[in-house]
Protein backbone atom coordinates (compact mmCIF):
# COMPACT_ATOMS: atom_id res chain seq x y z
CA UNK A 1 0.00 0.00 0.00
CA UNK A 2 1.11 3.49 -0.63
CA UNK A 3 1.79 6.57 1.56
CA UNK A 4 -1.80 7.05 1.59
CA UNK A 5 -3.71 4.78 4.06
CA UNK A 6 -6.91 5.40 2.42
CA UNK A 7 -5.94 4.68 -1.34
CA UNK A 8 -5.48 0.72 -2.41
CA UNK A 9 -3.58 1.19 -5.34
CA UNK A 10 -0.16 3.33 -5.85
CA UNK A 11 0.71 5.83 -8.46
CA UNK A 12 2.27 3.29 -10.09
CA UNK A 13 -1.23 1.07 -10.57
CA UNK A 14 0.38 -1.33 -8.07
CA UNK A 15 -2.45 -2.69 -5.63
CA UNK A 16 -1.84 -3.23 -1.66
CA UNK A 17 -0.74 -6.94 -2.40
CA UNK A 18 1.56 -5.98 -5.19
CA UNK A 19 -0.13 -7.16 -8.21
CA UNK A 20 -0.74 -4.98 -11.11
CA UNK A 21 -4.80 -4.48 -12.15
CA UNK A 22 -4.79 -7.31 -14.44
CA UNK A 23 -3.07 -10.10 -12.59
CA UNK A 24 -4.40 -13.04 -10.44
CA UNK A 25 -3.77 -13.81 -7.03
CA UNK A 26 -1.90 -17.38 -6.96
CA UNK A 27 -3.81 -20.82 -6.96
CA UNK A 28 -3.09 -23.95 -5.65
CA UNK A 29 -5.78 -26.48 -6.92
CA UNK A 30 -5.88 -30.62 -5.77
CA UNK A 31 -8.15 -33.03 -6.16
CA UNK A 32 -8.94 -35.96 -4.36
CA UNK A 33 -7.90 -34.98 -0.83
CA UNK A 34 -10.64 -36.44 1.02
CA UNK A 35 -10.91 -40.29 1.11
CA UNK A 36 -14.62 -40.83 2.28
CA UNK A 37 -16.21 -38.29 -0.72
CA UNK A 38 -17.02 -39.99 -3.56
CA UNK A 39 -15.90 -36.56 -5.21
CA UNK A 40 -13.24 -33.79 -3.51
CA UNK A 41 -10.97 -30.57 -4.01
CA UNK A 42 -8.82 -28.06 -2.49
CA UNK A 43 -8.11 -24.90 -3.59
CA UNK A 44 -5.58 -22.27 -2.55
CA UNK A 45 -6.65 -19.01 -3.59
CA UNK A 46 -4.81 -15.99 -2.41
CA UNK A 47 -5.01 -16.43 1.28
CA UNK A 48 -8.69 -18.53 1.16
CA UNK A 49 -8.15 -21.68 1.88
CA UNK A 50 -11.29 -23.88 1.17
CA UNK A 51 -12.79 -27.68 0.92
CA UNK A 52 -15.45 -29.38 -1.17
CA UNK A 53 -16.59 -32.48 -1.11
CA UNK A 54 -19.44 -34.34 -3.88
CA UNK A 55 -21.45 -37.47 -2.75
CA UNK A 56 -23.81 -38.85 -5.21
CA UNK A 57 -25.30 -39.69 -8.05
CA UNK A 58 -27.34 -41.37 -4.53
CA UNK A 59 -30.43 -41.79 -3.34
CA UNK A 60 -32.71 -38.92 -2.79
CA UNK A 61 -33.26 -38.38 1.30
CA UNK A 62 -35.80 -37.74 2.06
CA UNK A 63 -37.67 -38.64 -0.38
CA UNK A 64 -40.61 -36.23 -1.07
CA UNK A 65 -37.27 -33.72 -2.17
CA UNK A 66 -36.99 -36.41 -5.20
CA UNK A 67 -37.48 -35.22 -8.54
CA UNK A 68 -38.82 -37.44 -10.99
CA UNK A 69 -37.25 -36.15 -14.18
CA UNK A 70 -34.07 -34.77 -12.74
CA UNK A 71 -31.59 -35.13 -10.39
CA UNK A 72 -31.38 -32.76 -7.35
CA UNK A 73 -28.39 -30.56 -6.71
CA UNK A 74 -27.99 -29.74 -3.03
CA UNK A 75 -25.19 -27.52 -2.08
CA UNK A 76 -24.22 -26.13 1.83
CA UNK A 77 -21.54 -23.41 1.93
CA UNK A 78 -20.06 -22.84 5.56
CA UNK A 79 -17.51 -20.64 6.76
CA UNK A 80 -15.70 -22.41 10.13
CA UNK A 81 -15.70 -19.98 12.83
CA UNK A 82 -11.75 -19.36 12.51
CA UNK A 83 -12.07 -18.65 9.16
CA UNK A 84 -11.82 -15.12 9.54
CA UNK A 85 -9.96 -12.44 12.07
CA UNK A 86 -13.10 -11.99 14.21
CA UNK A 87 -14.89 -15.61 15.71
CA UNK A 88 -18.15 -16.41 13.58
CA UNK A 89 -20.86 -18.14 14.79
CA UNK A 90 -21.40 -21.59 13.23
CA UNK A 91 -24.67 -21.20 13.06
CA UNK A 92 -25.72 -20.77 9.24
CA UNK A 93 -25.54 -17.01 8.21
CA UNK A 94 -28.28 -15.79 6.16
CA UNK A 95 -25.01 -14.99 3.73
CA UNK A 96 -23.97 -18.19 3.75
CA UNK A 97 -27.63 -19.63 2.69
CA UNK A 98 -27.78 -17.10 -0.13
CA UNK A 99 -24.04 -18.16 -1.30
CA UNK A 100 -25.47 -21.99 -1.27
CA UNK A 101 -28.05 -20.88 -3.12
CA UNK A 102 -25.56 -19.31 -5.51
CA UNK A 103 -23.12 -21.67 -5.98
CA UNK A 104 -25.86 -24.38 -6.71
CA UNK A 105 -27.05 -22.14 -9.61
CA UNK A 106 -23.85 -21.65 -10.60
CA UNK A 107 -23.46 -25.36 -11.59
CA UNK A 108 -26.36 -26.24 -12.52
CA UNK A 109 -25.80 -25.96 -16.11
CA UNK A 110 -22.91 -28.16 -16.22
CA UNK A 111 -24.66 -30.79 -15.07
CA UNK A 112 -26.72 -33.54 -17.52
CA UNK A 113 -29.31 -33.71 -14.64
CA UNK A 114 -31.87 -35.40 -16.59
CA UNK A 115 -30.12 -38.46 -16.55
CA UNK A 116 -30.34 -39.31 -12.66
CA UNK A 117 -34.21 -38.98 -12.19
CA UNK A 118 -34.59 -39.51 -8.66
CA UNK A 119 -30.92 -38.82 -7.55
CA UNK A 120 -29.18 -36.56 -5.51
CA UNK A 121 -26.17 -35.05 -5.33
CA UNK A 122 -24.66 -33.23 -2.32
CA UNK A 123 -21.82 -30.75 -2.09
CA UNK A 124 -20.23 -29.25 1.07
CA UNK A 125 -17.73 -26.66 0.88
CA UNK A 126 -16.04 -25.61 4.06
CA UNK A 127 -14.17 -22.38 3.62
CA UNK A 128 -11.17 -22.75 6.10
CA UNK A 129 -9.58 -19.62 5.58
CA UNK A 130 -11.12 -16.25 3.88
CA UNK A 131 -9.47 -13.31 2.41
CA UNK A 132 -12.14 -12.02 -0.33
CA UNK A 133 -13.89 -13.88 -3.38
CA UNK A 134 -14.95 -17.13 -1.55
CA UNK A 135 -18.04 -17.52 -3.44
CA UNK A 136 -15.65 -18.04 -6.60
CA UNK A 137 -13.28 -20.01 -5.21
CA UNK A 138 -15.95 -22.20 -3.57
CA UNK A 139 -17.58 -22.44 -7.45
CA UNK A 140 -14.15 -24.03 -8.77
CA UNK A 141 -13.47 -26.03 -6.26
CA UNK A 142 -16.97 -27.72 -6.13
CA UNK A 143 -16.97 -28.01 -9.71
CA UNK A 144 -13.69 -29.80 -9.68
CA UNK A 145 -15.49 -32.36 -6.32
CA UNK A 146 -18.14 -33.10 -8.83
CA UNK A 147 -16.17 -33.95 -11.82
CA UNK A 148 -13.80 -36.27 -8.99
CA UNK A 149 -16.43 -37.89 -8.46
CA UNK A 150 -17.37 -39.02 -11.91
CA UNK A 151 -21.14 -36.81 -12.53
CA UNK A 152 -21.08 -36.54 -16.28
CA UNK A 153 -20.39 -32.72 -17.03
CA UNK A 154 -21.12 -30.66 -19.79
CA UNK A 155 -17.97 -28.86 -18.68
CA UNK A 156 -16.12 -27.38 -15.53
CA UNK A 157 -17.01 -24.37 -14.05
CA UNK A 158 -14.70 -21.75 -13.08
CA UNK A 159 -15.06 -18.76 -11.23
CA UNK A 160 -13.67 -15.13 -11.12
CA UNK A 161 -14.32 -11.83 -9.79
CA UNK A 162 -13.18 -8.22 -11.04
CA UNK A 163 -14.36 -4.83 -9.58
CA UNK A 164 -13.93 -1.59 -9.22
CA UNK A 165 -10.88 -0.06 -6.79
CA UNK A 166 -10.31 3.37 -6.45
CA UNK A 167 -11.46 4.62 -9.58
CA UNK A 168 -9.46 1.40 -11.46
CA UNK A 169 -11.42 -1.61 -12.58
CA UNK A 170 -9.06 -4.61 -11.31
CA UNK A 171 -9.38 -8.85 -11.68
CA UNK A 172 -9.56 -10.89 -8.12
CA UNK A 173 -9.96 -8.50 -5.64
CA UNK A 174 -8.76 -9.33 -1.93
CA UNK A 175 -10.52 -8.60 1.13
CA UNK A 176 -9.69 -5.31 2.19
CA UNK A 177 -10.57 -4.39 -1.92
CA UNK A 178 -13.81 -6.24 -1.71
CA UNK A 179 -14.78 -4.34 1.67
CA UNK A 180 -13.42 -0.56 0.52
CA UNK A 181 -13.61 -1.05 -3.41
CA UNK A 182 -16.69 0.77 -4.54
CA UNK A 183 -18.05 -2.68 -6.85
CA UNK A 184 -17.82 -5.94 -7.21
CA UNK A 185 -18.78 -8.61 -10.27
CA UNK A 186 -18.52 -12.09 -9.48
CA UNK A 187 -18.85 -14.45 -13.02
CA UNK A 188 -18.82 -18.08 -13.17
CA UNK A 189 -18.32 -19.78 -16.68
CA UNK A 190 -17.99 -22.69 -18.55
CA UNK A 191 -15.19 -21.95 -21.01
CA UNK A 192 -15.35 -24.86 -23.45
CA UNK A 193 -19.14 -23.58 -24.10
CA UNK A 194 -18.54 -19.97 -23.72
CA UNK A 195 -21.37 -19.62 -21.47
CA UNK A 196 -21.65 -18.01 -17.66
CA UNK A 197 -23.46 -19.26 -15.25
CA UNK A 198 -23.17 -16.74 -12.77
CA UNK A 199 -23.24 -12.96 -13.15
CA UNK A 200 -23.60 -10.80 -10.40
CA UNK A 201 -22.90 -6.94 -9.31
CA UNK A 202 -22.55 -5.17 -5.84
CA UNK A 203 -22.05 -1.70 -6.55
CA UNK A 204 -22.09 0.75 -9.35
CA UNK A 205 -20.20 0.93 -12.46
CA UNK A 206 -20.38 3.01 -16.26
CA UNK A 207 -21.61 0.61 -18.52
CA UNK A 208 -17.89 0.91 -20.37
CA UNK A 209 -16.50 -0.56 -16.68
CA UNK A 210 -19.15 -3.06 -15.86
CA UNK A 211 -18.32 -4.86 -19.64
CA UNK A 212 -14.15 -4.25 -19.06
CA UNK A 213 -14.96 -5.79 -15.49
CA UNK A 214 -16.72 -8.78 -17.07
CA UNK A 215 -14.38 -9.38 -19.81
CA UNK A 216 -11.38 -9.24 -17.07
CA UNK A 217 -13.04 -11.44 -14.97
CA UNK A 218 -13.53 -14.12 -17.88
CA UNK A 219 -10.19 -14.13 -19.00
CA UNK A 220 -8.89 -14.65 -15.05
CA UNK A 221 -11.56 -17.65 -15.37
CA UNK A 222 -9.85 -19.18 -18.46
CA UNK A 223 -6.18 -18.55 -16.46
CA UNK A 224 -7.99 -20.83 -13.58
CA UNK A 225 -9.58 -23.38 -15.82
CA UNK A 226 -6.51 -24.56 -17.25
CA UNK A 227 -5.53 -25.07 -13.48
CA UNK A 228 -8.61 -27.06 -13.14
CA UNK A 229 -8.10 -29.74 -16.03
CA UNK A 230 -4.29 -29.85 -14.81
CA UNK A 231 -5.31 -30.77 -11.33
CA UNK A 232 -7.61 -33.43 -12.73
CA UNK A 233 -5.11 -34.79 -14.62
CA UNK A 234 -2.48 -34.95 -12.09
CA UNK A 235 -4.89 -36.71 -9.82
CA UNK A 236 -5.65 -39.66 -12.69
CA UNK A 237 -1.67 -39.75 -14.02
CA UNK A 238 -0.65 -40.75 -10.08
CA UNK A 239 -3.31 -43.00 -9.85
CA UNK A 240 -2.01 -44.80 -13.36
CA UNK A 241 1.51 -44.92 -12.35
CA UNK A 242 0.42 -46.99 -9.19
CA UNK A 243 -1.82 -49.26 -10.64
CA UNK A 244 1.13 -49.76 -13.25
Amino acid sequence: MNEKSDKLIDKKGIRGDGRKADELRSVKLQVGVLPNADGSAYIEHGKNKILAAAFGPREMHPKHLAQADRMVLRCRYHMAPFSVQERKSPAPSRREVELSKVIKESLEPALFLELYPRTGVDVFVEVLQADGGTRCASITAAALAIADAGVPMKDLVVACAAGKVDDTVVVDLYDAEDKLGSADVPVAFMPNLNAITLLQMDGILSPDEFEQAVNMAMEGCKKIYVMQKEALKTKYMVVKEIEE
